[in-house]
């Protein structure tokens, strides 16, 4: 094989290289540019020996921009764009030698049945995938001739985690697999035929030092998120939604959102009438600061369409993004000369809206918005029958963040996780 060159950290040497195991668990902060190194090291792998690779995510929409963008930079970089082909409907990676690599999202378990001559998977942020997925994925990893490998890739989130059960301690089974304080002091662990990588954005060279100043911010207003985002550790999280929530004054709210640009005005509509509410949130967002601001809200039930076009005729000159579920609403209040369109929606999206609405540094709302105060202050995520944090639900059902979600559909709040996977 011709030479080629590419960037390498130095904690990543080892890994990049190593066949010798079954399972490859990494984990660690963002930034740290382990995705990076899963994807290099399955490249290089793939051009020495012909495989068949299973790249999987939670959710298949997700995967053009995260994992399979991350596999075309890093050809590039390498210098093989003209040899290694991309697919992209439906999406898939040949090799010259038959090597390829192909995606699927569990989000469509049907066409997770049969994976015929995978000897490889990757499990990109296998936290927030099903335990029973991953355990169906390695049971059916099972080539004949290769040897089979699975790699799971993540975040670290809270210890209920089935993760943190599988691969490190099941309290609830009373089994101590690896402390995960001895990862965190090693960093590097192999034990019962898997090999652990811990990582930080301090073993990525490439990293600007302001992007690593930002995380660091994180421990002023978001202490879970710091031993996420900067430490990459496991613990346990404190059960609110959005902890950087904060009720503040209506004079001082609409003084900040009056020096902010309309264009970053943001209008969100939740559905409802009997036991749920239609809810219309005003937003403006502080772009380079990334903070919210919730300056207004039209929060009420039990009332028919044409008395609520009424209430909410003010908002006639505003472009209102709503609930896509209901097309015969939106239909109607365009009849009624309002600029209302509606949201997209797809597998996985309340977790990945919650997750958008999270990335905001600071949550400022009107203490005059009461019904969101009442929503949002102390909105916790729900659980199931055995405590574990359930990410896409809630304790009470929030009309209000609904409409958030709405309202912010066309925008996304800087990821910093994502804005240096490539290295």
């Amino acid at each position: 094989m011709e030479e080629v060159s590419f960037a390498v950290n130095d904690h990543f040497e080892d890994f990049i290289f190593n066949w010798d195991y079954k399972d490859y668990f990494l984990v660690g902060g963002y930034g740290s540019s382990k995705s990076y190194h899963v994807a290099t090291k399955i490249l290089l792998k793939l051009q020495q020996e012909k495989r068949k690779c299973l790249v999987v995510r939670e959710v298949y929409d997700t995967i053009r921009d995260s994992c399979y963008s991350l596999f075309e930079d890093i050809v590039v970089a390498m210098g093989l764009e003209d040899k290694i082909k991309f697919k992209s409907s439906p999406m898939k990676i040949l090799f010259p030698n038959g090597s390829q690599i192909i995606f699927k999202g569990l989000d469509k378990p049907a066409k997770l049945k049969s994976i015929n001559g995978v000897s490889i998977v990757w499990l990109e942020e296998c936290s927030e995938c099903k335990y029973a997925a991953f355990k169906e994925l390695r049971g059916r990893l099972r080539h004949l001739t290769d040897t089979n490998h699975i790699i799971c890739s993540t975040n670290p989130v809270e210890k209920a985690n089935w993760t943190y059960s599988h691969y490190f301690i099941d309290e609830e089974n009373d089994n101590i697999v690896l402390n995960d304080d001895e990862l965190y002091e090693k960093r590097v662990i192999i034990t019962n035929n898997t090999y652990y990588h811990h990582s930080t954005c301090d073993d990525n060279y490439y990293l600007p030092q302001d992007y690593i100043e930002e995380l660091e911010k994180m421990k002023t207003y978001d202490i879970d998120l710091y031993r996420v985002a900067r430490l990459g550790r496991y613990g346990v999280n404190g059960t609110r939604v959005l902890p950087q929530f904060q009720v503040m004054p209506d004079e001082w709210i609409q003084e900040q959102v009056g020096g902010i640009s309309s264009r970053w005005y943001r209008y969100g509509m939740d559905f409802g009438f009997e036991t749920s509410y239609n809810a219309l949130i005003s937003m403006a967002i502080d772009d380079e600061n990334k903070d919210l601001y919730i300056f207004n809200q039209y929060y009420k039930n039990k009332m028919t369409d044409d008395k609520t076009a009424i209430e909410i005729a003010d908002y006639k000159d505003k472009l209102i993004t709503a609930d896509c579920a209901e097309p015969k609403t939106i239909k109607y209040y365009q009849q009624q000369g309002f600029r209302m369109r509606k949201c997209k929606k797809f597998a996985g999206s309340r977790l990945q809206n919650t997750k958008k609405v999270k990335r905001f540094r600071n949550i400022y709302c009107s203490d005059a918005c009461k019904d969101v105060v009442k929503e949002l202050k102390n909105l916790t995520y729900a659980t199931d029958a055995k405590g574990n944090i359930i990410y896409d639900e809630f304790n009470i059902d929030p009309h209000s963040f609904s409409a958030i979600w709405y309202g912010l559909d066309d925008y996304e709040v800087a990821d910093l996780k994502r804005t240096y996977n490539s290295r």
